[in-house]
């Protein structure tokens, strides 16, 4: 057996539909890989569990939870916990397996990928439905559905009440469709993951979402850099450079430091050993007021524009059409 490394312990958040008050660790691993390299994702958490990190977040649509399970196996093996339930592992129910006869099986289907009896959080991963059969990105338009909130809630429900699932939640959800889901939940989301970061700061859903009581995660903290959708704008940022400069850390860690200040959780994704190791250190020092007027200026953009979503020629007129006018 491996020796046993010295970890950090990091901050948590309680979910608020979770029975017994389900704590989420702040800080998350994201598995999303481009290119996709299941070597290499199992050997980077394995790594990440051996210097602390505790919530990793896995989907459907990524091809990530075989790999991800496996590294969870591979490091109980070697010591660097003593079992499962020392992680807080999330996924994701893809669009085409958003059917209220669908549900179950697609969780079924993601804890036989992982090799685990339950998950401590399970998304919705878009607002929308489409044709079953197929899980692909971007989702062809013409076989895009509107999604039954109603019948496919009850079956998410459903999954925390089977034991499947510790909590449950949605992704790229806005303030209208949750408020839509609100109106009828028994139980109510306990996050909504929605792409942040100091170029899209989202206020007006975090202001609505700790109304609420839903923890609000941020995906792409730092703009997925190097994927196919991702953007080198948040990194290479001078604004941010100029702060990270004057604290003497990265951009990086000036990012998610301000997250963590937002009182987001957030999802990051390194498999380099030595960014692995700094995006934990940000619990040390903290942003000026000098910085904020600074990063308050900086010009918004999202990093995942709508049209991206779908490919081109469908029944619908527009994007706005699928989603309220707002995401």
């Amino acid at each position: 057996m491996a020796s046993v490394p010295q970890v950090l312990t990091f901050p948590e958040v309680k979910l608020s539909s979770s029975p017994g008050g389900r704590n989420m660790p702040v800080i998350g691993m994201g598995t999303t890989a481009d290119p996709f390299d299941e070597t290499a994702l199992k050997e980077a958490v394995v790594e990440a569990i051996s210097v602390g990190y505790r919530h990793f977040d896995t989907a459907s649509l990524h091809k990530s939870e075989k790999p991800l399970g496996e590294a969870i196996a591979e490091a109980i093996k070697l010591g660097f916990i003593s079992s499962r339930d020392e992680l807080f592992i999330s996924s994701k129910l893809w669009c085409s397996d958003a059917h209220p006869d669908l549900v179950l099986p697609a969780v079924k289907n993601s804890l036989r990928m992982l090799q685990l009896e339950y998950l401590d959080l399970y998304l919705i991963h878009w607002p929308l439905s489409a044709k079953p059969g197929k899980i692909e990105f971007p989702v062809p338009k013409d076989e895009l559905l509107a999604m039954d909130f109603n019948s496919v809630w009850a079956a998410m429900e459903d999954c925390q009440r089977f034991g499947l699932t510790k909590s449950i939640g949605v992704c790229n959800f806005s303030c209208k469709k949750l408020e839509n889901i609100l109106s009828f939940a028994t139980i109510p989301p306990s996050v909504n993951q929605v792409e942040i970061s100091p170029l899209w700061q989202q206020q007006k859903l975090r202001e609505f979402c700790k109304s609420k009581n839903i923890v609000v995660t941020a995906y792409s903290p730092l703009g997925a850099k190097g994927t196919r959708r991702g953007t080198h704008e948040v990194l290479d940022n001078e604004t941010l450079k100029e702060i990270a400069n004057a604290h003497n850390k990265t951009v990086a860690q000036v990012c998610l430091r301000w997250a963590l200040e937002q009182g987001l959780s957030f999802v990051v994704k390194s498999f380099n050993k030595e960014r692995m190791r700094e995006n934990l250190h940000i619990f040390d020092w903290g942003l000026s007021l000098d910085d904020y007027k600074k990063i308050n200026e900086i010009k918004q953009r999202r990093l995942l524009p709508k049209l991206e979503m779908v490919s081109p020629n469908g029944p619908f007129k527009s994007l706005e059409e699928l989603w309220d006018g707002e995401i």
